[in-house]
């Protein structure tokens, strides 16, 4: 006879239901979902050498930016993870089952639609998002290691090919440039220097700064799967802040791209006309002194001119200007052939176009209502300086190229020659090395069509890299000088000091000291001139009193 059972009262009864309850609801679901989200088995399918988060995110079926995956096995996007979703769909349809979520970086199984989470993954989560600590971005200029792709390729950190989807390469050498500007590429290395500024409602010139962001932590990854970069999202950007005036399509200037991309980005930094309110005013933002004064016309007379010179428009002018590059005129080429019935290329020494800004070379500026006289005097220099060889010059029928070769040094260019004695003993430093130079490549019949191409130093191996698109190579500092050079970012050297320079306490000295020494000069003269009035007067009444005696004695 079996034993009889102990009778349950019904309070047992209801802990018992309570507890089945907790056990189902809780602990069997918590524990199988970490287990199957630890030991997903299609992580062998995940195919790295398709990958490439460069372009925009947006889902190959609908088009939509939001909530976007991209499947680890295709590389494609698509929208969703529920149920009749496109990435639904396509896990069930192709095979595929690994998905990224590209806006919160988690890894999800699809049809299953659990998370997956292993430490395996977390190569692809630094390409898709380079990430740099404050040690690492102190090392890149000192690291000469290079670093092996996914696909076998090794490369440097930073010198990295863009790919030119038709006619961007003048971005392409623009952005590549900027990237070699220390305090330009530190501040973006680390996403939190900007990401707390705020900007209004609506505002589209922010993301300027995210994308270039972006693309600076992809050209300075130590991790890459591949050994180049596409600027699809950065262009993307440029078209959309630019409304349409810097074109994927279409070949551009590089000058006219770095001046707005450069005043774009300061605006976006809410940067104002102080030279600390944004990287970009610290980095480049120079002054300088303009004197101006108009010239009448030719054909009046004498008496007209000088009756115009009393105008107010007519008087000389006086203004404080901020600047980011210094535009070089380069000499007119020759208008004939040699001898030989041969077109000889010019040359100019670099220090002679300098003599512009000076303060001292005077030249004629023509527009097409009236003719002014302009001296520049550089009052500031910025720790990177950025020169732009005027080479085209537009008419109505046609955009010619001046072919001047520029003879310019690559290290140690003394720019305090430009300031005068006063402005120079404020800087401690004037001494500059050449840290990239664009080079602009004529078509045989010349014009502004062409090709872009850039030098850039790689201050680690001390290497020079000629980067044009995709191509990548080492060139010798002696063949960058050959080059039709177009515009060159020039870099302070700290190492080397200004001898011209006086602390603040000794330039109050010699300021105090000139004035007690003008203040002696007037008073010397002022003596000077009382003596000899003195002088005048007596031999005047000598005279008189001896014309006097003479009179008598008659």
């Amino acid at each position: 006879m079996a034993a009889s059972m102990p009778k349950q009262t019904p309070a047992d009864t209801k802990l018992k239901r309570q507890i089945s309850a907790d056990d189902d609801a809780d602990v069997p679901v918590k524990r199988t979902k970490v287990d199957r989200s630890r030991s997903c088995p299609y992580l062998d399918t995940i195919n790295r050498s398709v990958l490439d988060f460069d372009f925009e995110k947006l889902c190959s079926v609908s088009l939509s930016h939001i909530n976007c995956y991209a499947c680890l096995v295709c590389g494609k996007y698509f929208q969703g993870r529920g149920n009749n979703t496109h990435a639904y769909t396509h896990s069930v349809l192709e095979g595929h089952h690994v998905f990224l979520n590209l806006q919160t970086q988690k890894f999800y199984c699809l049809p299953d639609n659990y998370q997956i989470i292993d430490s395996s993954l977390e190569d692809i989560i630094y390409v898709l998002n380079p990430t740099f600590s404050d040690t690492l971005v102190s090392k890149l200029d000192t690291n000469p290691k290079m670093s092996r792709a996914y696909d076998g390729t090794t490369y440097l950190p930073g010198i990295v090919g863009l790919n030119n989807i038709k006619a961007n390469d003048y971005c392409n050498v623009v952005l590549q440039s900027l990237s070699h500007v220390t305090p330009l590429r530190n501040y973006f290395l680390r996403e939190e220097n900007y990401a707390k500024i705020r900007r209004p409602p609506g505002d589209q010139q922010f993301l300027l700064v995210q994308r270039f962001g972006e693309l600076i932590r992809k050209l300075w990854n130590p991790r890459n799967f591949k050994a180049h970069v596409s600027p699809h999202e950065m262009l993307q950007a440029v078209v959309l802040c630019s409304k349409k005036r810097f074109q994927i399509t279409q070949q551009g200037d590089a000058i006219d791209f770095l001046s707005w991309f450069l005043n774009a980005m300061h605006s976006a930094l809410n940067g104002t006309k102080k030279l600390s309110s944004s990287i970009i005013s610290q980095t480049f933002r120079g002054k300088m002194l303009v004197y101006s004064r108009k010239i009448p016309p030719v054909d009046l007379s004498e008496q007209e001119k000088e009756k115009l010179f009393l105008m107010p428009e007519y008087q000389p002018r006086l203004e404080e200007i901020q600047w980011l590059y210094l535009t070089c005129d380069l000499p007119p080429p020759p208008l004939y052939p040699d001898e030989a019935r041969e077109n000889i290329i010019p040359q100019v020494p670099f220090a002679t176009l300098l003599a512009k800004f000076n303060g001292l070379t005077e030249k004629e500026y023509k527009t097409y209502k009236d003719n002014t006289l302009k001296r520049f005097q550089v009052t500031r220099l910025p720790p990177f300086i950025i020169c732009y060889f005027k080479r085209f010059t537009k008419n109505y029928f046609v955009c010619e190229k001046n072919p001047t070769i520029v003879n310019f040094p690559i290290k140690n260019i003394d720019f305090g020659e430009l300031l005068s004695p006063e402005v120079r003993a404020t800087h401690k430093h004037t001494t500059y090395d050449l840290v990239a130079n664009i080079v602009h490549d004529s078509e045989p019949g010349g014009g502004q069509g062409g090709t872009y191409r850039c030098h850039v130093l790689h201050k680690a191996t001390g290497k020079w890299y000629e980067m044009q698109d995709l191509h990548v190579a080492d060139i010798l500092p002696q063949m960058i000088t050959l080059s039709e050079s177009y515009i060159q970012i020039y870099e302070v050297r700290e190492d080397i000091p200004n001898p011209h320079y006086l602390p603040p306490s000794a330039r109050a000295q010699a300021q105090a000291q000139q004035v007690d020494e003008e203040a002696s000069k007037e008073a010397a003269m002022e003596t000077t001139t009382e003596t000899g009035e003195t002088a005048t007067a007596d031999s005047t009444t000598g005279s008189a009193e001896q014309n006097g005696n003479q009179t008598t004695e008659s």
